[in-house]
């Protein structure tokens, strides 16, 4: 009988990393309470971005359908935003095990590297947002030239370098100390002014006059709504990462749903206000420069578009972390931190956001088919053991294309609930009846 050499029968078998991105959250590393909640989301809710697509919806709109699309709007699409916060902190699974439970282990691979493509265009874009930011504050207030060669390098690498130092600690220690204790009331400071500034504009031209003023009939108010909701929706792909973390289902819906909501309403109103009583031609970054301490709010304002750029980088790490677990969610982050930083300074994103947005329409549908199969099962974190769910993958295809006709042949319509609507109550219906491993077990 051949004797097995110790170093070959006793050497214990190389684990495989683990894949926490695909596994739920343990009880014990579950933190965030309702507050927390809420400050992320409030926080991630601002942004020079949403305050620029507000002042888009006049004079397309009337200023009082204005204020109809923008309360109505946030409202939904904060509660499509809740809804799925429920559903990752009730499984505490990330946003691409979500993807992996409807879609299958192997069709899942294209949203989530879909997914990775975009929160990378979405990152780079805020860090031009951020120079082009830090450019028009030295030039306005210090008289320095950072539009330049020099100085975009400059700008870019210094928030690049803030944003790979923020990847590289601990995600909810980042949250619980520095967004909800330090940069919340900072903000909401911020706002508070801005919104004195330019409501008393409002009121020194008359507010009859501002409420009967009528849009010039280019953007319906159902289009409206579309173009306010599609802000929440943009971060749907990304909320489970966060909510995995809640203490509880209630907390994590209810929280999200009031920050995101408030600060929805808030930063297209502040964007309505603005463009209204600004001169001709005038952009928003200057307009807000103009105003009195407008240097400090938007100082402010700017500094929490860091947060916006965190969120996509730390999501953008759990799902390369999905795909390539040998890699840590840190050391993705990090990677993804720099990656977005040299793109930044090679790519004109201004021309890209059109496709960034074209690209965010992918995640419409996603989420209907996910909201409809995950969110009213008895057990949510149950799915069947396939690589492929095609009923689930073409309700997904089958909804892109629907909303991208209705955006071409019926814009009065809207694009993003129709889809949101159809793709939920098609994957409702279509639901299986059974459940047979758990996407954890599989992970």
């Amino acid at each position: 009988m051949a004797i097995s050499h110790p170093s070959e029968s006793n050497q214990p078998a190389s684990k495989p990393a683990p894949n926490s991105a695909l596994s739920p959250v343990p009880n014990s590393e579950r933190v965030f309470n309702w507050h927390n909640h809420a400050s992320l989301w409030f926080s991630l809710g601002v942004g020079l971005l949403v305050m620029q697509v507000g002042a888009y919806l006049v004079p397309a709109v009337g200023s009082r359908d204005a204020a109809i699309a923008i309360v109505l709007g946030s409202l939904i699409g904060s509660g499509l935003l809740a809804w799925t916060a429920r559903l990752g902190c009730q499984t505490g699974l990330s946003s691409a095990a979500l993807m992996h439970a409807t879609y299958g282990s192997a069709f899942a691979r294209l949203p989530v590297l879909l997914n990775m493509a975009q929160l990378i265009g979405w990152t780079t874009f805020e860090l031009v947002i951020m120079r082009d930011g830090t450019a028009a504050i030295g030039k306005q207030s210090f008289g320095l030239g950072l539009d330049g060669i020099d100085g975009r390098v400059l700008t870019t690498l210094l928030w690049g370098g803030v944003l790979v130092w923020l990847l590289s600690g601990s995600m909810t220690q980042r949250v619980r100390k520095l967004v909800s204790r330090f940069a919340l009331p900072l903000v909401i400071a911020s706002l508070l002014w801005l919104t004195w500034q330019f409501g008393g504009q409002v009121q020194a031209q008359g507010l009859a006059a501002f409420w009967a003023r009528p849009g010039d009939g280019s953007m319906g108010l159902l289009s409206a709504m579309d173009l306010v909701i599609a802000m929440p929706v943009s971060w749907l792909p990304l909320v489970a990462d966060y909510a995995r973390y809640g203490k509880s289902g209630r907390s994590a819906m209810s929280g999200t749903w009031l920050g995101y909501a408030l600060a929805n309403i808030w930063c297209y109103a502040l964007g309505v206000m603005v463009v209204t009583v600004a001169q001709p031609g005038t952009d928003l970054v200057t307009a807000l420069l103009l105003a009195q301490g407008g240097l400090l709010a938007l100082t402010l304002i700017l500094v929490d578009e860091i947060d916006n750029a965190y969120g996509d980088v730390y999501s953008g790490a759990v799902s390369g972390h999905s795909l390539k677990p040998t890699l840590s969610v840190r050391q993705w982050g990090m990677g993804l931190a720099v990656l977005c930083t040299g793109l930044a300074l090679v790519l004109p994103m201004h021309s890209l956001e059109p496709f960034l947005l074209m690209l965010s329409s992918v995640f419409v549908p996603l989420y209907g088919v996910i909201l409809g199969r995950l969110a009213t099962a008895n057990d949510p974190i149950a799915t069947r053991a396939r690589a492929v769910d095609w009923s689930a993958a073409l309700l997904w295809l089958g909804g892109i294309a629907c909303y991208h006709l209705l955006a071409q042949f019926a814009p009065q319509w809207g694009a993003a609930l129709p889809t949101l609507g159809a793709t939920f109550v098609l994957a409702w219906l279509t639901r299986p009846a059974t459940s047979l491993a758990l996407v954890g077990q599989k992970a």
